[in-house]
Protein backbone atom coordinates (compact mmCIF):
# COMPACT_ATOMS: atom_id res chain seq x y z
CA UNK A 1 0.00 0.00 0.00
CA UNK A 2 0.71 3.70 -0.32
CA UNK A 3 0.82 5.20 2.97
CA UNK A 4 4.00 5.05 3.19
CA UNK A 5 4.53 7.43 0.31
CA UNK A 6 2.35 10.37 1.53
CA UNK A 7 4.22 10.40 5.03
CA UNK A 8 7.60 10.50 3.29
CA UNK A 9 6.19 13.43 0.94
CA UNK A 10 5.27 15.00 4.30
CA UNK A 11 8.58 14.78 5.86
CA UNK A 12 10.40 15.79 2.88
CA UNK A 13 8.05 18.91 2.32
CA UNK A 14 8.68 19.42 6.26
CA UNK A 15 12.41 19.43 5.67
CA UNK A 16 13.58 16.66 7.36
CA UNK A 17 15.79 14.23 5.59
CA UNK A 18 15.01 10.30 6.40
CA UNK A 19 16.03 6.89 5.26
CA UNK A 20 14.32 4.45 3.82
CA UNK A 21 15.21 0.92 4.84
CA UNK A 22 13.11 -1.95 2.58
CA UNK A 23 13.17 -5.93 2.12
CA UNK A 24 14.26 -5.95 -1.72
CA UNK A 25 14.85 -9.75 -1.78
CA UNK A 26 13.90 -12.71 0.45
CA UNK A 27 15.16 -16.46 0.25
CA UNK A 28 13.97 -19.27 2.28
CA UNK A 29 12.28 -18.69 5.79
CA UNK A 30 12.01 -14.73 6.62
CA UNK A 31 10.43 -12.48 9.22
CA UNK A 32 8.64 -9.96 6.46
CA UNK A 33 7.95 -10.42 2.81
CA UNK A 34 10.22 -8.46 -0.18
CA UNK A 35 8.89 -4.72 -0.25
CA UNK A 36 8.27 -4.37 3.73
CA UNK A 37 9.39 -1.48 4.64
CA UNK A 38 10.87 0.62 7.50
CA UNK A 39 11.08 4.91 7.10
CA UNK A 40 13.80 6.18 9.57
CA UNK A 41 14.79 9.38 11.48
CA UNK A 42 17.50 9.93 13.82
CA UNK A 43 15.15 9.27 16.74
CA UNK A 44 12.15 7.64 15.31
CA UNK A 45 10.96 5.06 12.68
CA UNK A 46 7.77 3.92 11.53
CA UNK A 47 6.89 0.13 9.91
CA UNK A 48 8.84 -3.28 10.42
CA UNK A 49 10.97 -5.22 8.40
CA UNK A 50 10.18 -8.03 10.75
CA UNK A 51 11.66 -7.03 14.42
CA UNK A 52 15.01 -8.58 16.11
CA UNK A 53 18.39 -8.68 14.73
CA UNK A 54 17.62 -7.72 11.55
CA UNK A 55 15.39 -4.67 11.97
CA UNK A 56 18.26 -3.03 14.40
CA UNK A 57 20.88 -3.69 11.61
CA UNK A 58 18.27 -2.16 9.09
CA UNK A 59 17.76 0.82 11.54
CA UNK A 60 21.46 1.28 12.49
CA UNK A 61 22.38 1.22 8.72
CA UNK A 62 19.62 3.92 7.98
CA UNK A 63 20.87 6.51 10.52
CA UNK A 64 24.20 5.56 9.54
CA UNK A 65 23.13 6.78 5.70
CA UNK A 66 21.39 9.68 7.40
CA UNK A 67 24.80 10.90 9.17
CA UNK A 68 26.88 11.12 6.13
CA UNK A 69 27.03 12.81 2.76
CA UNK A 70 28.61 11.18 0.32
CA UNK A 71 26.42 8.22 0.27
CA UNK A 72 22.64 8.14 -0.92
CA UNK A 73 21.99 4.56 -1.12
CA UNK A 74 23.96 1.11 0.19
CA UNK A 75 22.79 -3.28 -0.82
CA UNK A 76 23.04 -5.09 1.79
CA UNK A 77 22.28 -9.07 2.30
CA UNK A 78 21.60 -10.48 5.17
CA UNK A 79 21.73 -14.19 5.75
CA UNK A 80 19.61 -14.39 8.80
CA UNK A 81 21.17 -17.51 10.72
CA UNK A 82 25.16 -16.93 10.51
CA UNK A 83 25.16 -13.31 10.47
CA UNK A 84 22.60 -12.22 12.73
CA UNK A 85 21.66 -15.37 15.07
CA UNK A 86 17.75 -15.82 13.67
CA UNK A 87 16.29 -18.79 13.37
CA UNK A 88 14.53 -18.27 10.30
CA UNK A 89 17.32 -19.81 8.46
CA UNK A 90 16.62 -17.60 5.36
CA UNK A 91 18.34 -14.77 3.56
CA UNK A 92 17.04 -11.05 2.72
CA UNK A 93 18.29 -7.95 0.94
CA UNK A 94 18.01 -4.28 1.78
CA UNK A 95 18.03 -1.52 0.15
CA UNK A 96 18.71 1.22 2.44
CA UNK A 97 18.39 5.02 0.67
CA UNK A 98 17.84 8.45 1.87
CA UNK A 99 15.07 10.89 1.39
CA UNK A 100 15.30 14.15 1.03
CA UNK A 101 14.46 16.87 -1.59
CA UNK A 102 16.14 15.54 -4.40
CA UNK A 103 13.21 12.60 -3.81
CA UNK A 104 10.79 15.19 -4.64
CA UNK A 105 11.39 14.49 -8.20
CA UNK A 106 9.18 10.57 -8.09
CA UNK A 107 7.87 10.84 -4.77
CA UNK A 108 5.18 13.79 -5.86
CA UNK A 109 4.60 11.88 -8.67
CA UNK A 110 3.68 8.23 -6.51
CA UNK A 111 1.85 10.07 -3.86
CA UNK A 112 -0.10 11.68 -6.61
CA UNK A 113 -1.48 8.56 -8.38
CA UNK A 114 -4.62 6.96 -8.14
CA UNK A 115 -4.25 3.59 -10.06
CA UNK A 116 -1.57 0.98 -9.64
CA UNK A 117 1.99 1.89 -10.83
CA UNK A 118 5.19 0.58 -10.29
CA UNK A 119 8.16 2.28 -8.47
CA UNK A 120 11.59 1.29 -10.04
CA UNK A 121 15.21 1.95 -8.79
CA UNK A 122 17.88 1.83 -11.65
CA UNK A 123 21.34 1.22 -10.29
CA UNK A 124 24.48 2.49 -12.52
CA UNK A 125 27.90 3.76 -11.43
CA UNK A 126 27.50 3.60 -7.99
CA UNK A 127 24.08 5.89 -8.36
CA UNK A 128 20.41 5.11 -7.92
CA UNK A 129 17.57 6.61 -9.83
CA UNK A 130 13.95 6.24 -8.77
CA UNK A 131 11.11 6.45 -11.54
CA UNK A 132 7.69 5.96 -11.62
CA UNK A 133 6.41 3.68 -14.19
CA UNK A 134 2.72 2.66 -15.38
CA UNK A 135 3.61 -1.23 -14.88
CA UNK A 136 6.33 -3.26 -13.06
CA UNK A 137 9.62 -4.37 -15.26
CA UNK A 138 11.62 -7.46 -14.27
CA UNK A 139 13.48 -7.02 -11.02
CA UNK A 140 17.32 -8.91 -10.50
CA UNK A 141 16.59 -11.83 -8.94
CA UNK A 142 18.20 -11.79 -4.85
CA UNK A 143 20.22 -13.79 -5.66
CA UNK A 144 22.11 -12.08 -8.53
CA UNK A 145 25.35 -10.29 -6.70
CA UNK A 146 25.24 -6.61 -5.07
CA UNK A 147 27.52 -4.93 -7.58
CA UNK A 148 25.41 -6.57 -10.56
CA UNK A 149 22.42 -5.55 -9.35
CA UNK A 150 20.84 -2.73 -11.71
CA UNK A 151 17.02 -2.42 -11.49
CA UNK A 152 14.49 -3.31 -9.01
CA UNK A 153 10.89 -2.84 -9.81
CA UNK A 154 7.74 -2.96 -7.31
CA UNK A 155 4.28 -2.80 -8.04
CA UNK A 156 2.12 -0.29 -6.18
CA UNK A 157 -1.34 -0.04 -5.45
CA UNK A 158 -2.58 3.74 -4.01
CA UNK A 159 -5.98 2.83 -3.07
CA UNK A 160 -6.45 0.56 -0.37
CA UNK A 161 -9.48 -1.79 -0.62
CA UNK A 162 -12.99 -0.50 0.29
CA UNK A 163 -14.88 -2.25 2.98
CA UNK A 164 -18.45 -1.55 3.85
CA UNK A 165 -19.59 -3.09 7.16
CA UNK A 166 -23.25 -3.10 8.18
CA UNK A 167 -24.31 -3.36 11.99
CA UNK A 168 -23.41 -2.04 14.65
CA UNK A 169 -24.37 -4.72 17.15
CA UNK A 170 -22.09 -7.22 18.91
CA UNK A 171 -20.38 -8.66 15.91
CA UNK A 172 -20.58 -5.16 13.80
CA UNK A 173 -18.57 -3.42 16.81
CA UNK A 174 -16.21 -6.58 16.99
CA UNK A 175 -15.45 -6.85 13.12
CA UNK A 176 -14.52 -3.02 13.33
CA UNK A 177 -12.44 -2.94 15.71
CA UNK A 178 -10.62 -5.96 13.85
CA UNK A 179 -10.23 -4.41 10.62
CA UNK A 180 -9.15 -0.62 12.20
CA UNK A 181 -5.67 -1.52 11.76
CA UNK A 182 -5.43 -3.75 8.72
CA UNK A 183 -4.97 -2.01 5.31
CA UNK A 184 -8.37 -1.79 4.36
CA UNK A 185 -10.79 2.04 3.59
CA UNK A 186 -13.53 0.98 5.75
CA UNK A 187 -16.91 2.18 5.81
CA UNK A 188 -19.15 1.17 9.00
CA UNK A 189 -22.64 1.98 8.35
CA UNK A 190 -25.78 0.52 10.40
CA UNK A 191 -29.67 1.70 11.27
CA UNK A 192 -31.00 3.37 13.94
CA UNK A 193 -32.45 0.22 15.30
CA UNK A 194 -29.44 -1.38 14.34
CA UNK A 195 -27.47 0.82 17.19
CA UNK A 196 -26.97 -0.29 20.42
CA UNK A 197 -26.29 1.39 23.47
CA UNK A 198 -22.81 -0.35 23.99
CA UNK A 199 -21.91 1.18 20.23
CA UNK A 200 -22.42 4.74 21.33
CA UNK A 201 -18.96 6.57 20.81
CA UNK A 202 -17.45 4.21 17.58
CA UNK A 203 -17.40 5.93 14.58
CA UNK A 204 -20.70 3.88 12.69
CA UNK A 205 -22.55 6.35 10.40
CA UNK A 206 -26.28 6.29 11.02
CA UNK A 207 -28.48 6.08 7.86
CA UNK A 208 -32.33 4.94 7.62
CA UNK A 209 -32.78 1.54 5.35
CA UNK A 210 -33.20 2.57 2.64
CA UNK A 211 -30.11 4.80 2.95
CA UNK A 212 -28.41 1.58 3.15
CA UNK A 213 -30.10 -0.29 0.75
CA UNK A 214 -28.79 2.83 -2.13
CA UNK A 215 -25.33 3.06 -0.61
CA UNK A 216 -24.76 -0.45 -1.86
CA UNK A 217 -26.56 -0.11 -5.28
CA UNK A 218 -24.48 2.83 -5.63
CA UNK A 219 -21.08 1.63 -4.23
CA UNK A 220 -17.75 1.57 -6.74
CA UNK A 221 -16.45 -1.50 -8.26
CA UNK A 222 -14.44 -4.28 -6.42
CA UNK A 223 -16.39 -3.17 -2.77
CA UNK A 224 -15.74 -5.43 -0.27
CA UNK A 225 -19.45 -6.14 1.37
CA UNK A 226 -20.25 -7.71 4.88
CA UNK A 227 -23.53 -7.65 6.21
CA UNK A 228 -24.08 -7.90 10.13
CA UNK A 229 -27.70 -6.46 10.90
CA UNK A 230 -30.04 -6.96 13.01
CA UNK A 231 -32.42 -8.03 10.83
CA UNK A 232 -33.14 -10.66 8.49
CA UNK A 233 -35.27 -8.90 6.49
CA UNK A 234 -32.63 -5.57 6.05
CA UNK A 235 -29.96 -8.29 5.29
CA UNK A 236 -32.29 -9.64 2.19
CA UNK A 237 -32.65 -6.47 1.29
CA UNK A 238 -29.04 -5.52 1.03
CA UNK A 239 -27.86 -8.65 -0.23
CA UNK A 240 -30.65 -8.18 -2.99
CA UNK A 241 -28.91 -4.43 -3.58
CA UNK A 242 -25.47 -5.90 -3.66
CA UNK A 243 -26.17 -8.65 -6.36
CA UNK A 244 -28.13 -5.91 -8.68
CA UNK A 245 -25.51 -3.63 -8.03
CA UNK A 246 -22.95 -6.73 -9.13
CA UNK A 247 -19.78 -4.67 -9.48
CA UNK A 248 -18.50 -5.84 -6.04
CA UNK A 249 -15.82 -7.78 -5.46
CA UNK A 250 -16.63 -9.69 -2.18
CA UNK A 251 -20.06 -10.12 -0.21
CA UNK A 252 -20.11 -11.81 3.42
CA UNK A 253 -23.61 -12.33 5.31
CA UNK A 254 -23.54 -13.58 8.44
CA UNK A 255 -26.08 -16.36 9.30
CA UNK A 256 -26.50 -20.32 9.34
CA UNK A 257 -26.57 -22.29 6.52
CA UNK A 258 -30.36 -22.51 6.87
CA UNK A 259 -30.26 -18.73 6.80
CA UNK A 260 -28.55 -19.43 3.62
CA UNK A 261 -30.95 -21.15 2.23
CA UNK A 262 -33.81 -19.50 2.77
CA UNK A 263 -31.81 -16.33 1.15
CA UNK A 264 -31.23 -18.23 -1.71
CA UNK A 265 -34.82 -19.51 -2.42
CA UNK A 266 -36.39 -15.67 -2.36
CA UNK A 267 -33.49 -14.57 -4.41
CA UNK A 268 -34.20 -16.84 -7.10
CA UNK A 269 -37.86 -16.09 -7.28
CA UNK A 270 -36.36 -12.45 -7.22
CA UNK A 271 -34.75 -13.11 -10.46
CA UNK A 272 -31.60 -14.68 -9.46
CA UNK A 273 -29.74 -17.30 -10.85
CA UNK A 274 -27.04 -20.42 -9.84
CA UNK A 275 -23.62 -17.63 -10.76
CA UNK A 276 -25.31 -14.61 -8.36
CA UNK A 277 -25.81 -17.32 -5.94
CA UNK A 278 -22.00 -18.51 -6.05
CA UNK A 279 -21.04 -14.94 -5.34
CA UNK A 280 -22.42 -14.88 -1.64
CA UNK A 281 -20.48 -15.79 1.08
CA UNK A 282 -22.69 -16.88 3.86
CA UNK A 283 -22.14 -18.31 6.55
CA UNK A 284 -18.77 -15.82 6.08
CA UNK A 285 -15.85 -16.29 7.30
CA UNK A 286 -13.32 -19.24 7.05
CA UNK A 287 -15.27 -22.05 7.37
CA UNK A 288 -13.11 -24.07 9.76
CA UNK A 289 -13.45 -21.98 12.74
CA UNK A 290 -17.07 -22.80 14.22
CA UNK A 291 -17.13 -20.00 17.48
CA UNK A 292 -19.80 -17.82 17.09
CA UNK A 293 -18.13 -15.43 19.62
CA UNK A 294 -17.89 -11.94 17.68
CA UNK A 295 -14.24 -11.78 18.26
CA UNK A 296 -13.66 -15.00 16.34
CA UNK A 297 -16.07 -13.99 13.73
CA UNK A 298 -14.33 -10.65 13.25
CA UNK A 299 -10.54 -12.42 13.57
CA UNK A 300 -12.21 -14.76 11.43
CA UNK A 301 -13.57 -12.47 8.88
CA UNK A 302 -10.14 -10.86 8.78
CA UNK A 303 -8.41 -13.52 7.75
CA UNK A 304 -10.93 -14.09 4.61
CA UNK A 305 -10.53 -11.01 3.62
CA UNK A 306 -7.14 -10.73 3.87
CA UNK A 307 -6.64 -13.82 2.15
CA UNK A 308 -8.61 -12.72 -0.95
CA UNK A 309 -7.19 -9.20 -1.14
CA UNK A 310 -3.65 -10.72 -2.06
CA UNK A 311 -4.99 -12.19 -4.64
CA UNK A 312 -5.12 -10.09 -8.04
CA UNK A 313 -8.67 -8.57 -8.61
CA UNK A 314 -10.57 -10.74 -11.30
Amino acid sequence: MAEWIRGALAAVRRGEPLAMVTIVGAQGSTPRETFARMLVWPDRFTGTIGGGSLERQGLEQGRRLLAQDARRHALQDYPLGPMLGQCCGGHVRLLIERLDAECLGWLEPAAARTTPFALTARFADGAMQRTVEPVAVPSDSPRTPIPEVRTISEAIRPRLPRLVIFGAGHVGQAVARAFAPLPFHLDWLASREDLRPEAGGTQAVILSEDELEAAVEAAPPDTLFAIFTHSHELDYRLVRAALRNGRFRYLGLIGSATKRARFESRLRADGFGDGDLARLTSPIGIPTLKSKAPEVIAVSVAAQLLQLVEEPAP
